[in-house]
């Protein structure tokens, strides 16, 4: 007779991206059951490459190598807002499918959250500012300096998100594994 163990993993990484064209926050937490521990954030600086091409290029190497050193369980991703110049939404959403093709690439579910999903999430106000989303982060996660760039921060604000979301969307799609898992047709 084999014996199956039941042991459920209390321990899990989680990855937040906030995507973008000319700087790129990344934030990982490690969940311990209920308790969070802050592991690494910073910025991808994306500025200095000339062609939207090759930021794509250095966004899929740059996530891939976190992915690859930190092995998260789960991304979590910032979702694109409306704005009104569409070639700018445009380049971000391009910036948001290949951070996520990283997290494809080796089998990572990937979450999308709204920003003001994020924000309620981690200060309890949607129109919190990016400044009271890090001061928060700063107080939750115990950490002393604060970052120059608060795109690190709002991507530690998604992935803490994700966290007290339980790992699962609003709108029930937990990742684009389980999609593509559950709709066999409509990806080729």
């Amino acid at each position: 007779m084999v014996k199956i163990d039941k042991k459920v993993k209390t321990e899990r990484i989680i990855l937040g991206l906030d995507p973008g064209t000319t700087v790129m926050g990344y934030g990982l937490i490690k969940v311990t059951g209920q308790k969070l521990e802050l592991m690494q954030f910073g910025v991808i600086h994306l500025k200095r490459y000339e062609g939207h091409e090759l930021k794509l290029k250095k966004i899929f190497d740059r996530v891939l190598t976190i992915v690859d050193e930190y092995h998260p369980d789960e991304v979590a991703l910032e979702a694109p807002f409306y704005g009104k110049n569409v070639q700018s939404m445009l380049k971000l959403g391009r910036a948001q499918g290949v951070a996520m093709s990283a997290a494809l690439f080796r089998e990572i579910p990937i979450t999308e959250y709204a920003p003001k999903k994020v924000k309620q999430a981690v200060t309890g106000n949607g129109n919190a500012s990016k400044e009271q989303v890090a001061a928060m982060l700063k107080q939750l996660l115990k950490f002393e300096d604060m970052p120059k760039l608060l795109d690190a921060t709002d991507a530690l604000g998604v992935a803490v998100c994700h966290f007290f979301q339980g790992g699962k969307t609003t709108t029930g799609t937990k990742s684009w594994k389980i999609f593509i898992a559950n709709n066999p047709g409509r990806v080729k």
